[in-house]
């Protein structure tokens, strides 16, 4: 019999679909096998930080409807390094020991951290230093985490990515434009890759394969000499100029993200081509709405994976998607490398085969 245990989860950086599937699934296997409880901690380690610690505890009953629910009811948060946490006179302090402390104050003898590399990284920071029974799940939109096929999150960025193509085909066909689809990407081309080819786009453009515009007309030339008056194109928000500058876009607070590089194709394309283009930047929607099939399987098989890792002592470890089975690897180990698209994988050389433009 394994002992009884009180065990915290915590939803890190972005949000994303799926997220509720895994905190369900988690408190399911933990309560109905093991008899263990389990609480919610809010805001990821910000919720930590406090005193009381932010934290629900949560039960069947309470995370039974959540499945279908976009997001996470914990609440989360992409900013403020626990290392050099930024304080309101301007100065920036290590709140690592506070976010340790919580962890004991809440009397947990395991944690289940939801989170892309980023946050897995710190996670793993404050287990090492702390010496906390961690094991994580792997998040986010743009499956750029190693070790894993799929991370939660990026199914359902690809199902809406893929409708928005869908939906401007018709508007493109209707008014002979060059309809020109930015999506989320901050490193890697997944999405676009793989939304591309299932949404039958005509040009996809990644930050893994350098493009021309010279290459770009080229196509249109060519769907014009079939006749077909319109042309499909979507991008990574990561993709640079040709000049190999990053595309920013910086709000009033002086913080800069990717964004801006779909307005930026469309200037030069209709200055090169002559062709009439529209933009439409996806953004945030991508991340919200309900969580794709997929997205609730694997949710829910990375949930009971994470409690039985815990129930059988093994931590430090990130539950994984290979070979149709759910594994697990050393977090370490995980995210040591960046899952890119590879530039000679299956699903390039699947979208060259069908006359799909990659830019080069």
């Amino acid at each position: 019999m394994v002992k009884p245990k009180r065990i915290g989860i915590l939803t890190s950086g972005g949000d994303c679909a799926g997220l509720n599937a895994v905190i369900r699934a988690a408190v399911y296997r933990a309560e109905s096998t093991y008899g263990w409880e389990v609480v919610g901690i809010r805001q990821a380690t910000h919720g930590l930080m406090l005193r009381p610690p932010e934290a629900t505890p949560l039960n069947i009953e309470k995370v039974d409807p959540i499945l279908t629910a976009g997001g996470t009811i914990l609440g989360t948060t992409n900013k403020g390094d626990p290392f050099a946490f930024p304080m309101p006179d301007g100065t920036v302090r290590d709140r690592s020991e506070e976010i340790i402390e919580g962890y004991h104050i809440l009397g947990l003898d395991a944690l289940i951290g939801i989170g892309g590399d980023g946050s897995l990284a710190i996670l793993r920071r404050l287990a090492v230093q702390g010496k906390l029974n961690l094991v994580g799940v792997p998040k986010t939109i743009d499956n750029d985490v190693g070790s894993t096929d799929l991370s939660i999150g990026f199914d359902t960025a690809v199902t809406i990515a893929t409708e928005a193509l869908d939906r401007l085909h018709f508007t493109a066909a209707s008014h002979s434009r060059v309809m020109i689809l930015e999506v989320m990407g901050r490193d890697a081309g997944h999405i676009a890759l793989s939304a591309g080819i299932a949404g039958g786009a005509d040009i996809i453009l990644i930050p893994e394969i350098p493009y021309s515009l010279e290459s770009i007309c080229d196509k249109l030339d060519e769907r014009h000499r079939q006749g077909k008056n319109y042309c499909l194109v979507i991008v990574a928000e990561a993709v640079r100029t040709e000049k190999g500058e990053p595309v920013m876009m910086t709000n009033m607070l002086g913080q800069s993200r990717f964004g801006g590089i779909g307005h930026y194709l469309a200037d030069r394309i209709c200055a090169a081509s002559g062709a009439e283009t529209r933009v439409t930047v996806l953004g945030h929607i991508q991340r919200g709405g309900t969580p794709s099939p997929i997205e609730r399987l694997i949710g829910s098989a990375f949930g009971v994976a994470a409690v039985d890792l815990i129930a059988d002592g093994k931590f430090d470890r990130m539950v994984t998607w290979r070979n149709r089975q759910v594994e697990s690897v050393p977090i370490a180990e995980a995210i040591a490398h960046y899952k890119g698209v590879d530039p000679n994988g299956i699903l390039v050389k699947t979208a060259r085969s069908m006359g799909i433009c990659l830019g080069d």
